[in-house]
């Protein structure tokens, strides 16, 4: 990695790049410096389009502008955040301003204007084409010779269908603000800062809460986009089985590698750190160390999913037979999992109760731990007491999107106590987990952990698995893995 000549700063034309402390070169000769500001061709890009989602974006906007009228909104990207000295993270948006803008990139702020007539007029805060005349686009940390193009702000303008103003001004702009303000917190303290005696922790937390109430409800173009997300997933969890022989012989490192291959080649990332939990790993809900063995005769829990351009994430588990057999035990589990899990699907439909789909699968893993002996019964006196959560830990699902814990800012009253509708789009995924120290149930039993979730879209009749093309039933999920395996 090449060693940076200049730091990141926020320069202007006339203001010099500060030079590294530890830097090969001494400085800049004059000579130098009016050479590198000379024959560049123009690179503007004047056919653009704007980006897919941005007819979307703009009814979004509107629909925020109505709940807020003659209130200044911002809403911030985020920065880069150090992930040590002068290495960062790379970076990802704030949800709630890609959500608004379709846009990306690190210190963009959306800045919606209040209009006397209730409306808003929006405006995105953008950083511009790194400068030439003072030597940004080569010296800095942060140039385009460093880290790559970026868009001027014209090109902005016909990608995401908004007026762009320089993002270096919007802390004057916001600090000579009039009226009431919210900000979304937590993403950019400068803007943060600059609105310090203008917002309020109250008012800013409406807005958040409204912002994530949003998402609840997804668009067609959402809908597109988490099926996109879910389909690249499929072919992630067909990588891995193909290649289980080599996580054998190594870890499962192996696995999360191959599937973050594919993460990478088909959309932007992981939705979320991989769990790859291969034997007693499986009993540990977010086991992301992945750095245990795989070996024949174990299970491996699989929690991956892909995350697409747009930042729209599948979340699915699949429990899979390493040596592509399940033993008697493991399958008895795995069945009491699926039949769990037939129950929760089900009961997904519109104008059910969110909580439902939980109830549904809860009650029938009980009944399974009651019928095996490993709690007193009746089952009601087992849900009643949530004896069952020893071993089954976890809720049965959640709300999916760009987050893959999606909408968790909502009220509880409109999430978890509120009503499924068509567009909502949501895991079920429940899970058995016998730990390897748990005396309280049969020696074979231990260090068994199995989990099965899938994406479920409500519909207007009732839902669609978004990944049934990932088998689920253990007949199925043997054969599967035997054509893949050849």
């Amino acid at each position: 990695m090449p060693d940076e000549q200049g730091e990141s700063i926020e320069p202007t034309a006339e203001q010099p790049i500060k030079q590294r402390k530890n830097g090969l070169y001494p400085g800049v000769s004059d000579e130098l410096a009016e050479n590198m500001r000379t024959g560049w061709a123009d690179t503007e890009l004047r056919d653009l389009e704007p980006v897919p989602q941005a007819a979307r974006t703009a009814e979004r906007r509107a629909k925020l502008s109505a709940r807020f009228p003659g209130e200044r909104l911002v809403i911030p990207a985020g920065n880069l955040k150090t992930r040590s000295n002068d290495t960062e993270y790379p970076f990802r948006s704030s949800v709630e301003y890609a959500y608004l803008t379709g846009n990306q990139t690190e210190d963009g702020v959306l800045v919606m204007e209040p209009r006397a007539d209730g409306g808003h007029d929006a405006v995105l805060y953008l950083l511009p084409r790194s400068n030439r005349e003072n030597g940004e686009f080569w010296l800095d940390g942060q140039g385009e010779l460093w880290v790559g193009r970026r868009h001027s702000l014209t090109e902005a303008e016909k990608l995401y269908g908004l007026p762009c103003k320089d993002v270096r001004t919007v802390a004057d702009t916001l600090r000579e603000a009039r009226g009431d303000v919210r900000v979304v917190r937590g993403h950019d303290a400068g803007v943060e800062a600059a609105l310090a005696d203008k917002t309020t922790a109250e008012r800013d937390e409406e807005l958040k809460v409204f912002l994530s109430e949003m998402r609840l409800v997804k668009d067609d173009f959402e809908i597109g986009e988490l099926q996109k997300a879910v389909d690249s997933t499929v072919r992630g969890f067909e990588d891995v089985v193909r290649v289980l022989d080599r996580a054998e012989a190594t870890s499962e490192r192996y696995i999360e590698g191959t599937f973050f291959l594919r993460a990478r080649v088909e959309g932007n990332d992981v939705g979320y750190g991989t769990i790859a939990a291969a034997g007693p790993h499986a009993t540990t809900l977010h086991w992301v160390r992945n750095d245990g063995p795989v070996r024949s005769g174990d299970l491996l829990l699989l929690d991956a999913g892909v995350e697409t351009h747009t930042l729209y994430t599948a979340d699915v588990t699949r429990t899979l037979p390493v040596s592509g057999r399940f033993t008697d035990l493991q399958r008895k589990i795995y069945d009491a999992v699926y039949e769990a899990q037939e129950a929760g699907i089900a009961a997904v439909k519109p104008g059910a109760k969110y909580l439902d789909f939980h109830h549904a699968a809860q009650r029938v893993l009980a009944g399974k731990l009651v019928e095996w002996g490993l709690v007193e019964g009746p089952v009601e006196r087992v849900l009643e007491l949530g004896l069952q959560r020893r071993w089954t830990l976890h809720g049965t699902g959640h709300m999916l999107g760009m987050d893959v814990h999606d909408c968790a800012a909502a009220r509880r009253e409109t999430y978890a106590e509120g009503t499924l509708e068509p567009g909502m789009c949501l895991t079920v995924e429940p899970g058995l987990y016998f730990q390897p120290d748990d005396l309280t149930v049969p020696e074979e039993y231990r260090g068994i952990g199995v989990r099965i979730e899938d994406d479920i879209l409500v519909t207007e009749d009732g839902n669609r698995n978004l990944s049934a093309a990932l088998p689920r039933r253990s007949d199925e999920v043997e054969a599967w893995m035997a054509r893949l395996r050849g």
